[in-house]
């Protein structure tokens, strides 16, 4: 009879345990388990306005950032911006640049700088535009607050530092993502997602289709993809004879830095080089708001032998892509043939492990922050040069926590998607017919140096740099933003959506990430209501939205 008591009262003492724990679990699950309608993995200008977008029309989101500013380039230095043909910038995008116009109505804006000493230069347009009360150029640390305010006034839930877990953080089922997972152990339900990251890791992780470098002019049909050597639209090409050898003209005593010894391949074949990335610097040349360039870590001045070359060949370019944003603050942009552009040294990036891209983007501001110090101090550059960059530093007002040094490297192109359709030129070029538009692009096709080689006659040159600009704004197709059924059912991409490399080139403006973001949000609520795929989505459905919030669909 005792035994039997003991027995029983192990059992329920056990049980009580089990319950417990159980609960104990189970309560640790909830807390790093979240839901809702739509979950939004990025924090780039695409990833807010998509997010405002799905609270807009009453279904819930939650922004899974890798990023803790949001905005992506918009915010971090690129303030000069792409604009292309304003006209075909509309809803969520043009209230971003409205909100600009009304920053800088405020006298208060304008510290270091009088309004009517600004000037109003902006890239293909007037940066102030009065009719429209819109503002095209601005500085980081405004465009970043009109995103916070976005999200602010909207309510957006947004989790910070949340890194997908890219080997094991998507789960599927049935054709359909069912969760993500971050490094952190959160665990994000959705119905919809949407990856409006630059890099493309969601989609990635989720099994669809993608391609990484340049594409061959044969797989479209196409005549700027692929290597283009020979071939310069821009300036930013060696213009004059310049050896790229350690001892000119010898070829024995080996290559200067950053010059492959690889041999280029036949004109119009596809590789698996992509478009150079940068910083966007702001700089400053304000006494009172400037930190003068210091030497950075690992310093060798050898490195930039080869723009001492350039100079000493007679070039003079060096302040041309110092352009003008408020407050005596500029974007600087890479130009000519020895410039901010890191030739060569991305590659590895698109596909990269979190770890090894870390590397890549210090590797990048080592470069870039070595640059500028050796414009500013080397014997070797032009005296005039280096007196004028001693004006020049980084500004004390902006990305503060990051000692002025922008926070988000320039990824001009990583992944692309193979989707359920694919733009080429021939779309962006107006020789063939764009369905189902979710939105419009009208920049150049813009693509930046892929390589620096050894041309056959002994000398250096560049290789990559295309600009042809569409007679006309084009527009954008929705299955460009989708995957293929197949693929993913419950998945949309605004931003390394389905293009060829050349067509990217000019699909890849911040106006027009902001542009895709916003319609994608109006796809998946529209997938949501009907209870159907991405894929199924009716398209007059669709763009009756797009139009009620004042997209532009076409011309």
């Amino acid at each position: 009879m005792i035994l039997k008591k003991v027995k029983k009262r192990i059992f329920l003492l056990g049980l009580i345990a089990f319950v417990l724990l159980n609960n104990t679990f189970s309560n640790a699950q909830n807390k790093n388990s979240f839901s809702a309608d739509v979950i939004v993995y990025g924090g780039t200008s695409a990833a807010v306005t998509a997010a405002v977008q799905v609270l807009k029309e009453g279904k819930t989101v939650l922004v899974v950032s890798p990023d803790k500013h949001l905005g992506g380039l918009s915010s971090g230095g690129l303030g000069f911006t792409d604009t292309g043909n304003k006209s075909v910038i509309g809803g969520l995008a043009r209230e971003f640049y409205h909100r600009v116009y009304m920053y800088y109505d405020k006298p208060e804006t304008w510290k270091w700088q009088k309004k009517d000493e600004y000037g109003n230069k902006g890239q293909g347009t007037p940066a102030m535009d009065g009719a429209d009360r819109t503002m095209w150029i601005f500085e980081p640390h405004i465009a970043e607050q009109i995103f916070e305010d976005f999200v602010k006034e909207n309510k957006v839930k947004i989790y910070r530092d949340e890194w997908l877990d890219r080997e094991k953080g998507v789960v599927k089922k049935d054709g359909k993502i069912v969760s993500v997972k971050t490094l952190s152990g959160k665990i994000f339900t959705g119905k919809i997602f949407i990856d409006a990251t630059y890099e493309g890791d969601l989609m990635a992780s989720a099994g669809v289709k993608y391609h990484v470098g340049r594409e061959a002019n044969s797989v479209y049909n196409e005549e700027w993809n692929g290597i283009q050597a020979g071939v310069f639209q821009h300036g930013h090409y060696f213009k004059k004879d310049v050896s790229p050898y350690k001892v000119e003209g010898d070829p024995k005593s080996g290559l200067l830095p950053y010059v492959s010894d690889e041999k280029i391949g036949k004109n119009g074949d596809g590789d698996h080089k992509i478009q150079a990335y940068c910083f966007r610097m702001c700089l400053s040349a304000n006494p009172d708001n400037r930190v003068a360039f210091e030497k950075p870590a690992g310093y060798d001045p050898s490195k930039y032998e080869l723009l001492a070359r350039v100079y000493k060949a007679g070039w003079t370019e060096t302040f041309d892509k110092y352009d003008p944003i408020p407050n005596k603050k500029t974007d600087t942009n890479n130009h000519g043939p020895f410039s901010t552009d890191y030739i060569g040294m991305n590659y590895d990036y698109p596909e990269a492990t979190y770890e090894r891209r870390k590397e890549i983007i210090k590797d990048h501001e080592l470069y870039q922050k070595g640059l500028m110090y050796y414009l500013s101090n080397d014997a070797n550059v032009p005296e005039d040069v280096r007196s004028e960059m001693k004006k020049w530093g980084l500004p004390k007002d902006e990305f503060k926590d990051n000692g002025g040094w922008p926070h988000q490297i320039y990824v001009r192109e990583a992944r692309r998607m193979i989707g359920q359709s694919v733009m080429t030129e021939n779309e962006t070029l107006g020789k063939k017919a764009v369905s189902e538009s979710v939105g419009m692009g009208s920049y150049s096709l813009d693509a930046h140096n892929a390589q620096r080689y050894v041309k056959a006659d002994g000398f250096v040159q560049n290789e990559g740099d295309i600009g042809v600009h569409p007679k006309t704004p084009y527009s954008i197709s929705y299955s460009s933003i989708i995957p293929k059924k197949e693929d993913c059912q419950n998945l949309l991409v605004p931003v390394c959506l389905s293009s060829s490399h050349i067509a990217y080139g000019s699909i890849r403006m911040e106006p027009v990430f902001m542009i895709l973001g916003q319609s994608a949000a109006s796809a998946a609520v529209q997938a949501i209501n009907r209870k159907v795929s991405v894929q199924e989505v009716s398209y007059d459905k669709l763009k009756e939205q797009l139009l009620k919030d004042k997209q532009r669909l076409e011309l």
